[in-house]
């Protein structure tokens, strides 16, 4: 084993919490991990027996009952949608080994233990079976708390207290003023005396706590069902929303630093040849995690509590499983779902021996420079084309990035934004999301003209390694000549020697063996049917255009892996991915609220993004 792993796997080892010479686990240790299972199963059947309380009027009469006079029930349980909502969101987020949730629970559940031991020890309460078993119920669930207590570890966000109360005013004040609007409007009561508008708010609040008896003595207020119903639905949905605000995961705002991006560029100058996709670790929308030897990263966006990375580790692979470590444990500390974009076979292989499961996104067009040719049959049509648009008069112009004076860089910098298709700027995975910024000056910039010198289109390129390039950003003129950047492509490629160019990274196909293999004579029925829902999808997201749009170069396919934890998380995952990349846009609170972040590294202001032609 390499000296350099060997010091990692040491220094991992010595992380972990040791107990003394030849003593095994605590019996707290031991019992931990299933008593903190054991809450979140209690949670959720807390859920589900409110839920039917509120939907069964038997088993609501009955929980009434219990809930009334002599009687009491279990921790959560008062048929109520508040205390399903409650139970469940607890659920969710125990699961997740949240500390506030663990907190929240011996605030709720502790002192209500020892209110119902004190009632016990009055003999009108320890006279009744049901109220022991209630009492046991929620000592056991207390126990399993303390019992479990060290597995709840995942911090939230310093700014969720604030948060969580200008929430809870807010929904306060608007669900108790539609559930007073409502009372107001089909109070039933017949009475001499009208009701005065202290009791309808205080009838509204304690309908928003449960549809039972609490709110069944206030004097002259009666309101029909539908409308006890409506203000705890409300409620409920509040609380759900004060909830969140009170244990969402932390946001992950640190961006990356002039130190990081210093220390990725000298692991990029000595191993940028292992992956195509390692410079856009650049992104300075990116945070970067280290290994403990410091010769590896992993560069990763946080997006809606999925820590986002994408690519390979940047640094040597013998480092690899340090980051991939570190990451991970970064990820369970925060509550985080640890998640890859596009990782390579060999990457995949090792995030797979810390847990991690693979799903097959797609594939790399990669052209090898040696292997291209324009000769031949199968070359035919991308021939003509390239032809035609050459006898149009059209030129490429190809330079570095440092190489082009200021300001024609600006010139570019600002039809690149003027030919951008929408104003939402794309990209995460496989873009860098700038141009021009002083620090890429080794990025390659294809420039096309049409005969009267006037810039038409636009392809930039990172670096891979020394000899390689990937695809960054196009840009191209709508009412050009059709095929400028096949006619640009092909020129870069047919003068790639002189540019000692050995390989280029094009764009990404998904599920490109989908269309290719689906096609076959004797494809099976299910590839069959998926290639048609991919087609049809295509209409509107080009999946299969792309695919094809790369096949002409008869390129070599790498495939490029999604990898997760587990399989209920890839829709949220999915939902990430795609904010990442700029599909959906996530509604977001007011200025006012956001905390403002430290400029970009460089100095001065965030470098403005100008897009991904991926």
């Amino acid at each position: 084993m390499p000296a350099q792993q060997q010091a990692e796997i040491v220094q991992q080892h010595a992380r972990r919490p040791q107990g003394a010479a030849g003593e095994g686990p605590s019996l707290p240790a031991r019992l931990g991990p299933g008593a903190a299972v054991a809450t979140v199963w209690y949670l959720r059947l807390m859920a589900l027996l409110n839920i039917v309380a509120v939907v069964s009027l038997p088993f609501r009469e009955e929980v009434h009952e219990h809930n009334g006079g002599e009687f009491f029930t279990p921790y959560l349980a008062t048929a109520g949608l508040v205390s399903a909502a409650l139970a469940l969101f607890l659920a969710m987020v125990m699961r997740r080994r949240k500390r506030a949730a663990w907190m929240a629970n011996i605030l709720l559940a502790g002192p209500l233990l020892a209110l119902y031991a004190a009632a016990l020890t009055r003999h009108q309460y320890n006279q009744h079976v049901f109220n022991w078993v209630s009492a046991l119920l929620t000592a056991l669930f207390v126990a399993a708390l303390l019992l479990g207590r060290k597995e709840f570890r995942a911090v939230g966000d310093r700014s969720n207290p604030k948060l969580a109360l200008i929430v809870a005013a807010c929904g306060i004040v608007v669900s108790g003023g539609i559930g007073t609007l409502l009372v107001d409007a089909t109070n039933k009561a017949h009475t001499e005396a009208s009701a005065s508008l202290a009791d309808e708010i205080v009838y509204a609040l304690l309908r928003g706590v449960s549809v039972g008896p609490l709110a069944d003595h206030i004097e002259h207020v009666h309101a029909p069902r539908w409308v006890d119903i409506t203000i705890n639905v409300l409620t409920a949905a509040t609380f759900l929303l004060v909830l969140y605000a009170c244990f969402r995961a932390p946001r992950g705002r640190e961006l990356l630093g002039e130190e990081d991006e210093r220390r990725l560029r000298e692991l990029l100058d000595k191993q940028g040849e292992r992956d195509s996709l390692g410079y856009f670790a650049l992104r300075r929308d990116k945070a970067v995690i280290w290994s403990p030897s410091g010769k590896a990263a992993i560069a990763y966006r946080v997006v809606g509590g999925v820590t986002l990375a994408s690519g390979d580790p940047i640094g040597d692979p013998e480092a690899w499983p340090g980051a991939i470590e570190e990451w991970l444990q970064e990820a369970r500390r925060h509550a985080w779902t640890p998640a890859v974009m596009g990782a390579s076979e060999e990457a995949g292989t090792i995030y797979a021996r810390h847990g991690l499961d693979a799903l097959e996104l797609g594939d790399e067009a990669i052209v090898e420079v040696s292997d291209f040719s324009l000769e031949g049959r199968a070359m035919r049509v991308v021939r003509q084309a390239h032809n035609r648009v050459r006898r149009a008069g059209y030129t490429v112009t190809v330079r570095r990035h440092g190489d082009i004076p200021e300001s024609e860089m600006a010139e570019l910098i600002e039809k690149a934004d003027h030919w951008r298709d929408g104003a939402t700027e794309r990209g995460f995975s496989m873009a860098l999301g700038r141009l021009g910024d002083p620090a890429d000056g080794c990025c390659m910039m294809l420039e096309c003209r049409d005969g009267e010198g006037e810039p038409r289109a636009l392809l930039s390129f990172v670096p891979w390694g020394e000899h390689g390039l990937s695809l960054d950003l196009m840009r191209r003129d709508r009412d050009c000549e059709n095929g400028l950047m096949e006619f640009m492509v092909i020129e870069l490629l047919l003068r790639a020697r002189e540019l000692g160019i050995e390989r280029v990274s094009l764009n990404f196909a998904m599920f490109r063996a989908v269309f290719e293999r689906g096609s076959r004579l004797g494809a099976g029925p299910v590839l069959r049917l998926w290639r048609s829902v991919l087609t049809f999808f295509s209409r509107w997201w080009q999946i299969e255009s792309l695919y094809r749009a790369n096949a002409k170069y008869r390129p070599v396919w790498e495939p490029r892996f999604l990898l997760f934890e587990n399989t209920r998380d890839i829709p949220r995952i999915g939902i990430a991915s795609a904010r990442a990349e700029g599909f959906l846009t996530a509604p977001s609170l007011p200025s006012l609220f956001r905390r403002r972040h430290a400029p970009a590294a460089g100095g001065g202001q965030p470098t403005p993004a100008h897009g991904s032609g991926r």
